[in-house]
C-alpha cells in the first residue's frame, strides 16, 4: 500500500515527524539505511534544554517541546532534573546574569542563585565558583528509547535513498511512490538540497557513581560555544550524571566533515573542564568515550518547511545539538503544516528558502 509520507531518517527529528503525522491520520513509511536511533541521535546526551538558548525563535521551539515531552517520554528515562550554569572566573558573572534575565522576559524559570546555594543543591562543585543560575525546566532523556517510543506503531524499513523528487524515493530495491516526503536526514541533509554540515562532538562517559551529580551542570561558557560558527575545535564544561549512575561529559564543537577519529586532545580537554568545576572527578575512571555528528546550519536555526524548489519535499533538519530537546514542537509543527493546521510557533525563521540554508 502507498504511504501518503515517506520520511527519510530514524533519528529523533524523523521519529518526532512520523509520530506526529501518524496522529493526524496519514499513512506514514520511515526509512534509514541502519535502523532507528542509529546515527545522531545514539550519539548524543538526550538534553532537554531552554537554558542554552536566548530569546528568539528557537527558544519559542525548545518552550514548545518542553510541554510536549512529558506525555511523549514516559518509556524513555524522563528526568526533570533541571539545570545549573555556573560562572567560573569573575568576568563571567555579569554576563551569565543578563542572559538569564533576557531568558525571563521570554517564559524561561531562570533563577539566580549564590555559589552557596549552587554548592547545597550540587556538593562536589568546585567551591570556587562566582556566580550560578538554576534552570528549573531542563530535562534529560534516554535519546534511543524515546527514538523507538516515538516510533511505535509506525513501519520502519532499513534502506537507503539516493534520491526524491518529493513525490517518491529511489532505493536499492526500487522506486517508493507517496503523496509527500520528510528530509530528516540530520547531518546528511545536504544530499537532498539544504546546506547543512557534520559537526563532530564527543563525550566521555564514567564508571557509575549514583547520586553524586543530581543536575546537568554547565560552564557559562557553554553558550557561547553552541552558538559560534568557528569551524576549530571548541570545548566547554558540561556534566550530568545517567539514571544508570555513569557520567556523561561533554562538549566538544568541531567541523572536519565526516571524519570521526577521537582526538586525544579532544579527550583531555573535556576532562580538564569537567575536573575544574567537579574536582572529585580527577580519581573517576573513563569507560568510553563516544562522538557524533551533529546537523549545523550556517545560521543556527533550524530547516523546518516545504522546499520551494521541490513541491512535495519537506525538511526537518538542522538542529545541531539541540535535537532531542526540539523534536516534538518540530515534528508537529512540521505536521500541521503539511496538514494546513495553524501552527504552534511561527514557521517563518525555519522557512527553507534562507539564504544560509539554500544548499
Amino acid at each position: 500500500m502507498q504511504p501518503d509520507v515517506v520520511v527519510m531518517g530514524a533519528g529523533i527529528i524523523g521519529a518526532a515527524c512520523a509520530q506526529a503525522l501518524r496522529a493526524r491520520g496519514l499513512g506514514v513509511l520511515v526509512v534509514d539505511r541502519h535502523g532507528p536511533a542509529s546515527g545522531t541521535s545514539a550519539a548524543g546526551e538526550g538534553n532537554v534544554l531552554v537554558s542554552d538558548k536566548e530569546p528568539g525563535p528557537e527558544l519559542g521551539l525548545a518552550l514548545a517541546s518542553r510541554d510536549l515531552w512529558p506525555e511523549l517520554a514516559q518509556d524513555a528515562e524522563w528526568e526533570e532534573k533541571g539545570g545549573l550554569v555556573v560562572a567560573t572566573t569573575s568576568g563571567a558573572v555579569v554576563p551569565l546574569q543578563a542572559f538569564a534575565a533576557a531568558q525571563r522576559t521570554a517564559g524561561v524559570d531562570a533563577c539566580e542563585i549564590t555559589a552557596a546555594d549552587a554548592l547545597a543543591r550540587e556538593p562536589h562543585l568546585n567551591p570556587e565558583i562566582t556566580a550560578a543560575v538554576h534552570y528549573l525546566q531542563d530535562a534529560q532523556l534516554n535519546p534511543v528509547k524515546a527514538t523507538r517510543t516515538l516510533l511505535r506503531g509506525i513501519e520502519v524499513r532499513r534502506t537507503e535513498v539516493s534520491a526524491t523528487d518529493g513525490r517518491s524515493v529511489t532505493t536499492p530495491e526500487g522506486v517508493i511512490s507517496c503523496g509527500a516526503v520528510v528530509n530528516a536526514t540530520g547531518p546528511w541533509a545536504r544530499n537532498f538540497g539544504v546546506n547543512v554540515l557534520p559537526r563532530r562532538g564527543v563525550v566521555l562517559v564514567t564508571t557509575p557513581i549514583p547520586g553524586t551529580i543530581r543536575h546537568k551542570v554547565y560552564d557559562a561558557d557553554y553558550v557561547g560555544a553552541v552558538a559560534s560558527g568557528d569551524a576549530d575545535l571548541q570545548t566547554s564544561g558540561v556534566v550530568e550524571s545517567t539514571q544508570a549512575g555513569t557520567v556523561l561529559i561533554g562538549s566538544s564543537r568541531q567541523r572536519k566533515g565526516f571524519d570521526d577519529t577521537i582526538e586525544s586532545k579532544v579527550l583531555k580537554a573535556l576532562a580538564r573542564k569537567a575536573i575544574a568545576m567537579f574536582p572529585m572527578l580527577t580519581n573517576v575512571p573513563v569507560m568510553r568515550a563516544y562522538g557524533g555528528f551533529r546537523p549545523y546550519a550556517p545560521d543556527h536555526l533550524p530547516i523546518i518547511g516545504e522546499d520551494p524548489r521541490t513541491p512535495g519535499l519537506w525538511h526537518a533538519t538542522g538542529h545541531e545539538g539541540a535535537g532531542v530537546g526540539l523534536a516534538p514542537a518540530t515534528g508537529r509543527l512540521l505536521a500541521q503544516l503539511l496538514t494546513g493546521e495553524d501552527p504552534l510557533v511561527d514557521p517563518h525563521p525555519f522557512r527553507v528558502d534562507r539564504p544560509e540554508v539554500m544548499a
